[in-house]
């Protein structure tokens, strides 16, 4: 049995690799600013792109981290088919949410973890009513607006034809060379 398949048979690792995961991703947020209303504030309004560097800088160490658990058999990878219609309806709730209250999921819970009040009645209890409604929704929704438009599944390497690791080395040059260019600017 591999070390993923025996991580996934065991409940009581998954809760505690959960929970230890959770705890680090919210002390980062946190110390990342990500839990602050003044900076995400700031980054709808293009002033202040703390977010977008800390999330960045997320995906370039994440995605080195992934891959090479990949390879060692502790993580895999599970490509989806897309639709438009759910991205759409997706993006739609997220924006929206993020727009009346400030916060994403992730940081709503950071910041309900810091003591933000706000975070806690409009961003906690708004989800729990938003999941609830779309629940209820869902069985119409994935009937046709969901499942409309679909595209295939592509990763990126397969989309540009080259190797994964020669397709993570260019999207890192990338990622590092655009966070060079905030820092530079004082964004």
């Amino acid at each position: 049995m591999t070390t993923l398949a025996a991580i996934r048979e065991n409940r009581r690792t998954q809760i505690v690799l959960g929970l230890i995961t959770g705890i680090l991703f919210g002390f980062f947020l946190q110390k990342g600013g990500a839990t602050d209303y003044g900076v995400i504030e700031g980054q709808l309004l293009l002033t202040d792109f703390t977010v977008l560097k800390l999330m960045l800088s997320a995906v370039a160490v994440g995605m080195i981290a992934f891959h090479l658990l990949k390879h060692a058999g502790y993580a895999s990878s599970h490509a989806a088919e897309g639709h438009l219609g759910s991205n759409v309806i997706g993006g739609l709730i997220f924006g929206a949410g993020f727009a009346l209250l400030g916060y994403c999921p992730g940081t709503v819970a950071g910041a309900v973890g810091t003591g933000a009040l706000d975070a806690l009645f409009g961003g906690m209890v708004g989800m729990l009513i938003g999941a609830g409604l779309f629940a209820r929704a869902y069985p119409a929704l994935k009937r046709r607006i969901l499942v409309a438009g679909p595209f295939p599944i592509v990763t990126v390497p397969e989309l540009l034809r080259l190797n994964l690791w020669i397709s993570i080395v260019i999207l890192e040059v990338l990622m590092i060379g655009f966070l060079a260019i905030l820092e530079y600017t004082g964004h």
